[in-house]
Formats: structure tokens, sequence, C-alpha cells
């Protein structure tokens, strides 16, 4: 048996469960702006992350 997403294979999706409503703001032009800034943050944090650990990593192997 094939299990994806918790709905067998054979059955159909509820349409109506995955159906959800926008308000302004939530869609659109303004919905790319917000997920491409959040992208943004997400990458400076991991490259800060990744520095943090680099630098920590090259101070232990110091001593």
């Amino acid at each position: 048996m094939l299990n994806v997403g918790g709905v067998m294979f054979w059955r159909k999706r509820d349409k109506e469960k995955d159906r959800f409503y926008l308000l302004p703001g939530m869609g659109g032009r303004s919905l790319r702006r917000k997920r491409k800034i959040f992208l943004m943050y997400a990458l400076l944090a991991g490259v800060f992350v990744s520095v943090l650990v680099a630098v920590t990593l090259y101070l232990i192997n110091l001593r």
C-alpha cells in the first residue's frame, strides 16, 4: 500500500479540505515579496551560523 500525505493512492483527495481563502496581502505579489524577504533572512542566518561555527572550530583547533 502506498500512503502519500495520509491518503491512500486509490482514493481521491478531498478538495474541500485543501481549500483556503486569501485575504488582501496574502497572495500574489505581496506573498512573493514576503517569501523573498524570508528567504534572504534565512540565507543570512545560515551564513552567520556557519561563520560562527567555523570561527569556533578554528579557535578550538589553535590550542
